[in-house]
Protein backbone atom coordinates (compact mmCIF):
# COMPACT_ATOMS: atom_id res chain seq x y z
CA UNK A 1 0.00 0.00 0.00
CA UNK A 2 1.19 2.97 -1.00
CA UNK A 3 1.94 5.90 1.02
CA UNK A 4 0.79 9.58 0.03
CA UNK A 5 3.63 12.31 0.96
CA UNK A 6 2.61 15.72 1.21
CA UNK A 7 4.64 18.59 0.86
CA UNK A 8 5.06 21.14 3.73
CA UNK A 9 5.98 23.73 1.66
CA UNK A 10 3.08 23.55 -0.80
CA UNK A 11 0.67 26.30 0.35
CA UNK A 12 3.44 28.19 0.58
CA UNK A 13 4.38 28.33 -2.95
CA UNK A 14 0.70 28.97 -3.97
CA UNK A 15 0.23 32.42 -5.67
CA UNK A 16 -1.83 34.63 -3.63
CA UNK A 17 -4.13 37.39 -5.33
CA UNK A 18 -5.46 40.50 -3.93
CA UNK A 19 -8.60 40.55 -6.68
CA UNK A 20 -9.81 38.10 -8.43
CA UNK A 21 -10.41 38.79 -12.27
CA UNK A 22 -13.70 40.18 -12.17
CA UNK A 23 -12.82 42.98 -9.54
CA UNK A 24 -9.59 43.61 -11.40
CA UNK A 25 -11.87 44.50 -14.38
CA UNK A 26 -14.53 46.21 -12.46
CA UNK A 27 -11.75 48.65 -11.00
CA UNK A 28 -10.28 49.07 -14.26
CA UNK A 29 -14.14 49.98 -15.43
CA UNK A 30 -13.98 52.29 -12.69
CA UNK A 31 -11.60 54.45 -13.75
CA UNK A 32 -12.14 54.13 -17.77
CA UNK A 33 -15.75 55.93 -16.70
CA UNK A 34 -14.19 58.58 -14.41
CA UNK A 35 -11.92 59.35 -17.26
CA UNK A 36 -14.15 59.13 -19.55
CA UNK A 37 -16.48 61.56 -16.94
CA UNK A 38 -13.19 63.99 -16.77
CA UNK A 39 -12.72 64.30 -20.50
CA UNK A 40 -16.38 64.79 -21.41
CA UNK A 41 -16.37 68.02 -18.70
CA UNK A 42 -13.71 69.15 -20.16
CA UNK A 43 -14.73 69.13 -23.63
CA UNK A 44 -18.34 70.51 -22.96
CA UNK A 45 -16.87 73.22 -21.00
CA UNK A 46 -15.96 76.49 -23.31
CA UNK A 47 -13.11 77.06 -22.46
CA UNK A 48 -10.80 79.73 -24.52
CA UNK A 49 -7.26 79.41 -24.29
CA UNK A 50 -6.47 83.39 -24.98
CA UNK A 51 -8.46 84.37 -21.65
CA UNK A 52 -7.50 81.05 -19.85
CA UNK A 53 -2.94 82.36 -20.62
CA UNK A 54 -3.96 85.50 -19.53
CA UNK A 55 -5.75 84.88 -16.25
CA UNK A 56 -2.71 85.23 -14.08
CA UNK A 57 -2.21 88.34 -15.78
CA UNK A 58 -5.58 89.91 -15.27
CA UNK A 59 -5.29 87.93 -11.43
CA UNK A 60 -2.47 90.43 -10.91
CA UNK A 61 -3.80 93.65 -12.20
CA UNK A 62 -7.25 93.25 -10.12
CA UNK A 63 -4.75 92.47 -6.65
CA UNK A 64 -2.93 95.97 -7.86
CA UNK A 65 -6.39 97.87 -7.59
CA UNK A 66 -7.65 96.17 -4.53
CA UNK A 67 -4.56 97.57 -2.60
CA UNK A 68 -4.74 99.42 -0.56
CA UNK A 69 -8.31 98.66 0.91
CA UNK A 70 -10.86 101.69 1.76
CA UNK A 71 -11.20 101.30 5.31
CA UNK A 72 -13.19 104.57 4.97
CA UNK A 73 -15.74 102.45 3.35
CA UNK A 74 -16.29 100.10 6.34
CA UNK A 75 -18.25 102.26 8.53
CA UNK A 76 -21.52 102.76 8.41
CA UNK A 77 -22.37 100.48 5.14
CA UNK A 78 -20.21 97.85 5.50
CA UNK A 79 -20.71 97.32 9.49
CA UNK A 80 -24.39 97.41 8.98
CA UNK A 81 -24.44 95.07 6.54
CA UNK A 82 -22.28 92.29 8.56
CA UNK A 83 -24.74 93.46 11.44
CA UNK A 84 -27.54 92.15 9.11
CA UNK A 85 -25.59 88.78 8.09
CA UNK A 86 -24.75 87.98 11.43
CA UNK A 87 -28.90 88.40 12.05
CA UNK A 88 -29.71 86.08 9.00
CA UNK A 89 -27.50 83.27 9.76
CA UNK A 90 -28.63 83.69 13.75
CA UNK A 91 -32.28 83.38 12.81
CA UNK A 92 -32.23 81.18 10.33
CA UNK A 93 -30.45 78.74 12.39
CA UNK A 94 -33.34 79.28 15.06
CA UNK A 95 -35.96 78.90 12.48
CA UNK A 96 -34.40 75.79 11.05
CA UNK A 97 -34.35 73.80 14.52
CA UNK A 98 -37.69 74.24 14.51
CA UNK A 99 -38.46 72.58 11.36
CA UNK A 100 -35.67 70.35 11.62
CA UNK A 101 -36.59 68.46 14.92
CA UNK A 102 -40.08 67.45 14.03
CA UNK A 103 -38.72 66.21 11.01
CA UNK A 104 -35.75 64.34 12.97
CA UNK A 105 -38.00 62.50 15.40
CA UNK A 106 -40.48 61.48 12.18
CA UNK A 107 -37.18 60.39 10.13
CA UNK A 108 -35.68 58.34 13.70
CA UNK A 109 -36.80 54.48 13.13
CA UNK A 110 -36.57 54.15 16.82
CA UNK A 111 -38.61 57.22 17.57
CA UNK A 112 -41.11 57.08 14.91
CA UNK A 113 -42.44 53.23 13.77
CA UNK A 114 -44.61 54.14 11.26
CA UNK A 115 -42.44 53.13 7.79
CA UNK A 116 -44.32 55.40 5.34
CA UNK A 117 -43.58 58.63 7.43
CA UNK A 118 -39.89 57.78 8.24
CA UNK A 119 -39.80 57.86 4.17
CA UNK A 120 -41.62 61.22 3.79
CA UNK A 121 -39.26 62.72 6.58
CA UNK A 122 -36.07 61.19 4.60
CA UNK A 123 -37.48 62.87 1.39
CA UNK A 124 -38.05 66.09 3.00
CA UNK A 125 -34.44 65.97 4.35
CA UNK A 126 -33.18 65.17 1.01
CA UNK A 127 -35.31 68.24 -0.92
CA UNK A 128 -33.86 70.86 1.39
CA UNK A 129 -30.10 69.73 1.11
CA UNK A 130 -30.85 69.53 -2.39
CA UNK A 131 -31.59 72.80 -3.12
CA UNK A 132 -28.57 75.34 -2.88
CA UNK A 133 -28.93 78.35 -0.84
CA UNK A 134 -28.47 80.80 -3.71
CA UNK A 135 -31.35 78.79 -5.22
CA UNK A 136 -33.33 79.15 -1.95
CA UNK A 137 -32.59 82.51 -2.07
CA UNK A 138 -33.51 83.39 -5.25
CA UNK A 139 -36.99 81.59 -4.29
CA UNK A 140 -37.56 83.80 -1.29
CA UNK A 141 -36.45 86.94 -2.91
CA UNK A 142 -39.17 86.14 -5.31
CA UNK A 143 -42.02 85.55 -2.72
CA UNK A 144 -41.05 88.28 0.49
CA UNK A 145 -39.12 90.80 -2.25
CA UNK A 146 -35.59 91.63 -1.86
CA UNK A 147 -34.12 92.02 2.00
CA UNK A 148 -33.08 90.01 4.98
CA UNK A 149 -36.47 88.11 5.80
CA UNK A 150 -35.68 86.07 2.40
CA UNK A 151 -32.01 85.51 3.67
CA UNK A 152 -33.45 84.28 6.57
CA UNK A 153 -36.09 81.60 5.11
CA UNK A 154 -32.95 80.67 2.38
CA UNK A 155 -30.89 79.54 5.54
CA UNK A 156 -33.81 77.96 7.23
CA UNK A 157 -34.97 75.72 4.15
CA UNK A 158 -30.97 75.24 3.28
CA UNK A 159 -30.19 74.12 6.90
CA UNK A 160 -33.04 71.53 7.32
CA UNK A 161 -31.76 68.53 5.75
CA UNK A 162 -28.05 68.82 7.13
CA UNK A 163 -29.70 69.59 11.01
CA UNK A 164 -32.18 67.18 11.03
CA UNK A 165 -30.08 64.25 8.83
CA UNK A 166 -27.90 64.84 12.29
CA UNK A 167 -30.40 64.78 14.77
CA UNK A 168 -32.78 61.59 13.51
CA UNK A 169 -28.95 59.71 13.41
CA UNK A 170 -28.35 61.19 16.64
CA UNK A 171 -31.51 59.47 18.14
CA UNK A 172 -31.40 56.12 16.65
CA UNK A 173 -28.13 56.34 17.94
CA UNK A 174 -29.36 57.37 21.62
CA UNK A 175 -30.10 54.44 24.15
CA UNK A 176 -33.19 52.37 24.35
CA UNK A 177 -32.52 51.01 28.11
CA UNK A 178 -33.32 54.38 29.96
CA UNK A 179 -36.99 55.03 27.31
CA UNK A 180 -38.25 51.81 28.20
CA UNK A 181 -37.58 51.56 31.59
CA UNK A 182 -39.80 55.24 31.95
CA UNK A 183 -42.43 53.29 29.42
CA UNK A 184 -42.47 50.55 32.21
CA UNK A 185 -43.43 52.51 35.02
CA UNK A 186 -46.32 54.43 32.91
CA UNK A 187 -44.41 56.84 31.84
CA UNK A 188 -46.03 59.69 28.76
CA UNK A 189 -44.60 59.45 25.59
CA UNK A 190 -43.07 63.56 25.93
CA UNK A 191 -41.87 62.31 29.57
CA UNK A 192 -39.38 59.39 27.48
CA UNK A 193 -38.28 61.78 25.24
CA UNK A 194 -37.12 64.69 27.81
CA UNK A 195 -35.87 62.05 30.47
CA UNK A 196 -35.14 59.53 28.68
CA UNK A 197 -33.48 60.76 24.67
CA UNK A 198 -32.91 64.82 25.36
CA UNK A 199 -29.88 63.88 27.88
CA UNK A 200 -28.29 61.48 25.25
CA UNK A 201 -28.75 63.83 22.29
CA UNK A 202 -27.76 67.06 24.11
CA UNK A 203 -24.39 67.04 23.54
CA UNK A 204 -24.96 66.29 19.69
CA UNK A 205 -27.82 68.64 19.50
CA UNK A 206 -25.70 72.05 20.35
CA UNK A 207 -22.59 70.78 18.29
CA UNK A 208 -24.76 70.87 15.39
CA UNK A 209 -26.48 73.96 16.43
CA UNK A 210 -23.19 76.06 16.74
CA UNK A 211 -21.39 74.08 13.55
CA UNK A 212 -24.61 75.07 11.29
CA UNK A 213 -24.44 78.70 12.78
CA UNK A 214 -21.18 78.68 11.48
CA UNK A 215 -21.67 77.41 7.95
CA UNK A 216 -24.75 79.93 7.94
CA UNK A 217 -22.40 82.85 8.77
CA UNK A 218 -20.70 82.03 5.60
CA UNK A 219 -23.45 81.69 3.55
CA UNK A 220 -25.48 84.30 4.85
CA UNK A 221 -22.23 86.33 3.05
CA UNK A 222 -23.24 85.73 -0.50
CA UNK A 223 -27.01 86.03 -0.59
CA UNK A 224 -26.53 89.04 -1.30
CA UNK A 225 -25.81 88.40 -4.45
CA UNK A 226 -29.17 87.43 -5.14
CA UNK A 227 -30.86 90.73 -3.48
CA UNK A 228 -31.44 88.53 0.06
CA UNK A 229 -29.72 91.28 2.41
CA UNK A 230 -26.55 91.12 4.06
CA UNK A 231 -22.81 92.06 3.31
CA UNK A 232 -23.20 90.43 -0.19
CA UNK A 233 -25.47 93.30 -1.42
CA UNK A 234 -22.26 95.46 -0.88
CA UNK A 235 -19.61 93.46 -2.18
CA UNK A 236 -22.17 92.98 -5.78
CA UNK A 237 -22.83 96.80 -5.80
CA UNK A 238 -18.95 97.14 -5.37
CA UNK A 239 -18.16 95.03 -7.67
CA UNK A 240 -20.39 96.51 -10.47
CA UNK A 241 -19.02 100.10 -10.10
CA UNK A 242 -15.87 98.95 -9.81
CA UNK A 243 -14.60 99.80 -6.75
CA UNK A 244 -11.81 97.43 -5.94
CA UNK A 245 -10.42 99.21 -2.88
CA UNK A 246 -14.18 98.68 -1.60
CA UNK A 247 -14.31 95.09 -2.75
CA UNK A 248 -11.12 94.45 -0.81
CA UNK A 249 -12.17 95.95 2.24
CA UNK A 250 -15.61 94.06 1.87
CA UNK A 251 -13.44 90.52 1.63
CA UNK A 252 -11.09 91.60 4.77
CA UNK A 253 -14.84 92.03 6.48
CA UNK A 254 -16.21 89.07 5.68
CA UNK A 255 -12.64 87.48 6.26
CA UNK A 256 -12.24 88.88 10.34
CA UNK A 257 -16.19 87.59 10.78
CA UNK A 258 -15.95 84.26 9.86
CA UNK A 259 -12.50 83.58 11.72
CA UNK A 260 -13.89 85.13 14.73
CA UNK A 261 -17.20 83.19 14.83
CA UNK A 262 -14.48 79.76 14.09
CA UNK A 263 -13.00 80.81 17.49
CA UNK A 264 -16.08 81.65 18.99
CA UNK A 265 -17.79 78.31 17.91
CA UNK A 266 -14.61 76.37 18.75
CA UNK A 267 -14.58 77.64 22.50
CA UNK A 268 -18.24 77.03 23.29
CA UNK A 269 -18.04 73.28 22.38
CA UNK A 270 -15.16 72.95 23.99
CA UNK A 271 -16.56 74.24 27.06
CA UNK A 272 -20.24 72.17 25.73
CA UNK A 273 -18.21 69.13 25.28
Amino acid sequence: MNSITHDPVAPLRREWQRHTPAQRISRWLVWLVCVAAVVWAIRSIDIIPEFLADAPEQMGDMLVRMWPPDLSHYYPEVHNALIETLHIATLGTVFCFVLAVPLALLAARNICTIRPLNALAQLGLVASRSVNSLVWALLFVAIFGPGAAAGVFAIAFRSVGFVGKLLAEALEEANPGPREALRAAGAPWGAEMLKGVWPQVQPAFWGIALFRWDINVRESAVLGLVGAGGIGLVLDDAINFFQWERVSTVLLAILVVVLLAEIVVNRIRTRLI
